[in-house]
């Protein structure tokens, strides 16, 4: 596990400018996490510096960070191959492809245009293990060696590389024609790609969120604010939606009416298609703590485990490995379809999910109705600090009295977000009533003992 004190659940991830993203705590940043790759792959540099990809979503502050970044990897002896404005499971699946040691990103995902972040990924396109980061963090307070300048290698153009990938994954027996598409690309890394992918597989696509200008990636649109794709279903009348995050990890679909296919919805649809064609490896899928007992039940009644994780597509993906499955994720959308790809892939889940509908011969609500959902009340405070839940008694206590009264009928999870400053409590029980009560009476007791109730209505 990452200590925390600078990578989370996914990267490193700040206010450009400010504490981690300050440009020499980048260019240090770069140094070491180069220098630790290069160790622990056993890299030697014999005279020609050894490339590492590098991509980006379409964050206003993303050029500054990556001139930090290069300055870093020049002074570990390292070359940039730059690929542009690109998703982030584009840069997993390239790096390795193209004799890259390894890649990095520079995306704060689905956060806001003022956020960014920098996360690594190694040689074979998996994301930098815990191990690795707590060795760079180790690391990080030595300074970095003075740079020999080292201009980047542009190589924007490798996106078709990618784009080819993607229409593989899709099957050859079946095409999209006929087939009305809204694709929302939240104004992010996928807004050249997505619309262009599947119109070539034969849909006819309404795209918006794809007019990114620095400042409006995930603004009111993509996969954390779908309500823009889901009306744009239904004025256009088309049979689906899909909807992805600022740096296309992730994705949520939205059927003919303009219902939302959340994450687990997604891995029942996948979990069912892969059993049914005999590829669903170990006989298992991987889900995390969050995903709704409704899903949990349908995977038992189709005779499938579900190895259960922390939050975080990365551990998912350490279950993946470790058990040799096909299939895991995320109610976020965080997808892993395993024999494709090491990572999460947004627009390779649309596809995988498009497959799935296309082979039912059914409308795209057939699959919303697998199973059926376990209501859920998620609550998110933001916080200015994260003390340790075990260590606040009160509210720890509150938490194991709602716990106990939801036995055998739900399950409560507090837990801090890896990724930003805030808290989320998730009640799941049979009453959304009852849900709602538990979570805000969670939720006062944490802001009286914080002293954060106070503060808020001054």
């Amino acid at each position: 596990m990452s200590s925390g004190h600078l990578f989370g659940t996914d990267g490193v991830r700040g206010i450009p400018g400010q504490g981690p993203l300050k440009p020499e705590a980048v260019r240090a940043l770069a140094y070491h996490a180069a220098r630790v790759l290069l160790e622990r792959q056993g890299v030697k540099i014999n005279g020609h510096a050894p490339l590492i990809a590098v991509g980006r979503d379409t964050r206003g502050s993303g050029p500054s960070l990556l001139r930090s970044m290069i300055s870093g990897f020049s002074a570990a002896g390292v070359r940039v191959l730059d690929l542009g404005v690109i998703p982030t499971p584009a840069v997993s699946y390239l790096a390795p492809r193209l004799g890259c040691f390894a890649g990095a990103v520079i995306s704060a995902s689905h956060n806001p245009a003022e956020y960014n972040g920098i996360k690594f990924f190694d040689g074979a396109g998996f994301k930098m293990s815990p191990v690795l980061e707590l060795e760079v963090e180790r690391r990080i307070a030595r300074p970095a060696p003075p740079a020999i300048s080292r201009p980047p290698f542009a190589a924007a153009d490798r996106g078709a590389i990618y784009m080819d990938f993607l229409k593989s994954a899709f099957p050859a027996t079946l095409d999209l024609d006929g087939v009305r598409v809204v694709v929302d690309c939240a104004n992010g890394a996928a807004s050249a790609f997505a619309p262009k992918l599947l119109s070539e597989l034969g849909a006819t696509v309404f795209a918006i969120g794809v007019k990114p200008n620095g400042r409006n990636i995930n603004a009111g649109c993509g996969a954390t604010a779908t309500e823009a794709m889901r009306r744009e279903v239904k004025r256009r009348r088309a049979h689906a939606g899909l909807a992805l995050d600022g740096d296309a990890d992730r994705a949520l679909i939205c059927d003919e009416r303009g219902k939302l296919l959340d994450g687990d919805s997604l891995i029942a649809a996948a979990a069912a298609r892969l059993l049914r064609r005999g590829g669903l490896k170990g006989g298992k899928v991987a889900v995390t703590v969050m995903s709704n007992f409704g899903l949990l039940n349908y995977l038992r009644g189709l005779g499938v485990d579900a190895v259960t994780t922390p939050v975080g597509d990365r551990y998912v993906t350490e279950a993946i490995e470790k058990e040799g499955l096909s299939l895991g994720g995320e109610n976020s959308g965080h997808v892993v379809f395993r024999d494709f790809a090491p990572t999460g892939d947004g627009m390779l889940t649309g596809l995988q999910t498009f497959a799935a509908w296309r082979e039912s011969g059914k409308p795209m609500s057939a699959l919303g109705r697998l199973y059926k959902s376990t209501p859920q009340t998620l609550k998110a405070l933001h916080v200015k600090s994260k003390p340790p839940l075990a260590m606040m008694h009160r509210t720890a206590a509150a938490i194991a009295e709602a716990a106990k009264r939801l036995e055998g009928r739900g399950r409560v999870f507090v837990r801090y977000s890896g990724t930003e400053p805030v808290l989320r409590i998730l009640v799941e029980g049979p009453s959304a009533a009852e849900n709602h009560k538990i979570a805000d009476s969670i939720a006062r007791i944490y802001l009286t003992e914080t002293g954060a109730a106070e503060e808020k209505h001054r």
